[in-house]
């Protein structure tokens, strides 16, 4: 018998700052068709949590982070917001919100839809 293997769950964290006039849509879009940042994806995959920092300082990560741990989070995808440096500020807490999810186990991958 040919055992399935579970999909992969994937978080997409943004910036709290953009959200304000970001709906998400590039990044779910994206997502939705496997390409840019999802491409490496199969069909199975599912992100089951999109969510913002909580402003500079990432304030809300660490809590957010360890509450997916429950839900078998396996990668947290960095938003392309956080990362721009032309269209947005670059994100100035990165390096502290990444040693988050890494100190919980979960594999990050950088950008979204850019």
């Amino acid at each position: 018998m040919i055992e399935k293997v579970n999909p992969q769950k994937i978080a997409v964290i943004r910036c709290d700052i953009i959200s304000e006039n970001c709906p998400g849509v590039g990044c779910l879009k994206a997502f939705n068709e496997r390409r840019s940042s999802f491409k490496q994806y199969d069909q199975d995959a599912q992100i089951i949590a999109f969510f913002t920092c909580g402003g500079c300082s990432g304030r809300r990560t660490y809590h957010l982070i360890d509450t997916l741990k429950k839900y078998d989070v396996d990668i947290v995808h960095l938003s392309s917001c956080m990362l721009e440096e032309k269209a947005y500020s670059k994100c100035h807490n990165i390096n502290d919100i990444k040693k988050i999810i890494q100190n919980a186990g979960m594999e990050i991958v950088e950008g979204t839809h850019h």
